[in-house]
């Protein structure tokens, strides 16, 4: 799904981008320019990033 219309990102780059290790919205903003033209994106990319940060923690803390 699009989460950006005005730079064409998705919530599948995003995630992508969390999980080979952006750990904070200026991370991600800085490698796929989400949030960078109007910023109606930027509260749908930030809890996606947060949904994304915590789901790796928690498969940390199972395998842990």
């Amino acid at each position: 799904m699009y989460v950006c219309l005005c730079r064409a990102v998705t919530d599948r780059q995003i995630r992508t981008s969390v999980e080979n290790g952006a750990s904070s919205f200026r991370e991600v903003r800085d490698e796929l320019e989400v949030g960078t033209c109007c910023g109606r994106c930027v509260p749908e990319a930030r809890e996606l990033i947060d949904q994304t940060l915590s789901e790796i923690a928690s498969r940390i803390s199972v395998a842990a």
